[in-house]
């Protein structure tokens, strides 16, 4: 038999599992971010513990890897206090004609449903730095938000 028919193992056609990807750029939470990170931290331990096969293991070990290395680089950022749009605050804003508030928060504490936008995310980029009764452009279009409000 040739040898491109035969296989070693069962696993050899298995997909391989990589490690979670880190969002770039610098890990900005709020207090209640950080312990987001906590309790999710605790929730896999406690998963690794009851863990009964060894994919389950692995798969716990992995996120617990994210996790730990979230909670190792995570630099805890009060909000901006001067009156202009940065991390941490609420933003209330006017986008083609309807009214939004929006609090912008770290990466992994992101709940666009719940008002809670990433720093990184291209619209809270675009806010960032403007103060109430500002117009920025966004996708393409100047003067496209309007800010109403900082807190």
């Amino acid at each position: 038999m040739s040898v491109a028919f035969r296989r070693e193992n069962d696993d050899e056609h298995l997909e391989p599992r990589f490690e979670l990807p880190i969002p770039a750029g610098p890990n900005l939470v709020t207090p209640r971010g950080r312990a987001l990170i906590e309790e999710r931290i605790a929730t896999l331990e406690a998963a690794l513990a009851e863990a009964a096969d060894e994919e389950a293991v692995k798969a716990v070990r992995r996120d617990l890897r994210y996790w730990a290395t979230r909670r190792a680089t995570a630099i805890e950022t009060p909000p901006r206090d001067d009156g202009a749009v940065g991390f941490g605050n609420r933003v209330t804003y006017r986008l083609a004609g309807k009214e939004r508030v929006v609090t912008l928060v770290g990466d992994d504490e992101a709940d666009p449903g719940a008002g809670a936008i990433a720093f990184s995310a291209p619209l809270a980029r675009a806010l960032m730095g403007a103060e109430a009764g500002e117009f920025v452009g966004f996708n393409g279009r100047e003067d496209a938000i309007e800010v109403v409000a900082v807190a």
